[in-house]
């Protein structure tokens, strides 16, 4: 089993080297990539220090099964067809193909034998909110249709990289030492600010990220569900966290839903109001659930519910979906 990594410097690179060391993923041989500035750049990995090989355009892929690709929408495609000739199947992170109808698009707990067909040998990781999203949706789905779906999100800089973390650290700093702050990664001042806006405005008024979450949530759960998403960005280093409505076919009470969420796999309640306990972004950085609570009935709709939702995007949003992704690949014999 040989696997790559494209994009290794980067957030999503460096956490998907955590992840395959952490779950012991089985390979003989991994090949790191990395543009020309990165290339030479060294990183350890089970004991070994491994190289950065610059991407290009050559048969450096050629022997490879599995090549994890986290470098941006216009390096996947640009590079799709040159990491896919030789049979290595690209798992890739960015947004390039995931509305294509000849990709699939997958969260292993929602949908995983989607994996299997793959005419282009590429198989789409979905934006880390739809992925926070569907794990906890697909298991109310499982016990009761979901007609609408209602969602605030409050997203950690780290939704937008490395440097935005660094930047968010540095207007921390510069401000408690009286200083303007850089604002770069941002339109505007993150640090004790919010900013209602992930990505570009479409002509609806919604942005990319809000539309994401709408088309990306009806093609992985294959529904006509229907999804209105506000997303914010908040000064949160990691882990991005979502308010979320839903309206069910029928009338769903608060304790089936406890228990529907207990039972699904890759969920985990944390739901104790009384002794304060929910999830929440600083204790649930780095860890691998979308975590669940504040579980109760929409006032407004008799068949609505309402909880909370907590998990860390550059691991359940993006690195350790796409290692569940190749898990389930190897399981199934692919």
């Amino acid at each position: 089993m040989n696997i790559a990594i494209v994009g290794t410097s980067g957030a999503v690179g460096q956490e998907l080297l955590r992840v395959l060391e952490e779950r012991n993923f089985p390979l003989d041989e991994l090949v790191l990539f990395g543009s020309s500035r990165s290339a030479g750049t060294t990183y350890p990995f089970k004991g070994k220090v491994i190289t950065v090989k610059e991407l290009q355009h050559n048969d450096d892929f050629k022997g490879i099964d599995i090549a994890f690709v986290s470098a941006g929408g216009g390096t996947s495609t640009a590079f799709a067809e040159t990491i896919t000739k030789h049979g290595a199947i690209m798992i890739d992170n960015s947004s390039a193909f995931r509305m294509e109808e000849d990709v699939p698009l997958v969260v292993p707990e929602v949908n995983a034998e989607d994996a299997l067909k793959r005419p282009r040998g590429i198989i789409a990781n979905p934006n880390c909110t739809t992925a926070q999203l569907v794990v906890p949706l697909k298991a109310i789905e499982e016990i009761t249709h979901i007609r609408k779906v209602h969602v605030a999100t409050y997203q950690a800089a780290s939704g937008a990289g490395a440097a935005a973390m660094q930047e968010l650290e540095e207007q921390q700093r510069q401000l408690v030492n009286g200083e303007a702050p850089t604002i770069s990664k941002f339109a505007y001042q993150l640090a004790y600010n919010l900013i209602p806006q992930v990505d570009v405005f479409t002509d609806n008024g919604y942005t990319k990220e809000e539309m994401k979450m709408y088309h990306e949530t009806r093609k992985i759960m294959h529904s006509d569900i229907e999804v209105s998403a506000t997303c914010v960005r908040v000064p949160v280093m990691r882990a991005h966290s979502e308010a979320i409505w839903i309206e069910t076919e029928r009338p769903l009470s608060v304790e089936e839903a406890r228990e529907a969420f207990e039972k699904a796999q890759g969920v985990v309640v944390i739901d104790n109001p009384a002794n304060k306990e929910y999830p929440m972004p600083l204790n649930l950085s780095g860890k691998d659930p979308v975590y669940v609570g504040r579980i109760r009935k929409d006032l407004t709709q008799e068949k609505g519910l309402s909880f909370w939702s907590v998990s860390d995007q550059i691991r359940k949003g993006a690195a350790l979906n796409a290692v569940q992704i190749a898990e389930y690949l190897i399981k199934a014999g692919w």
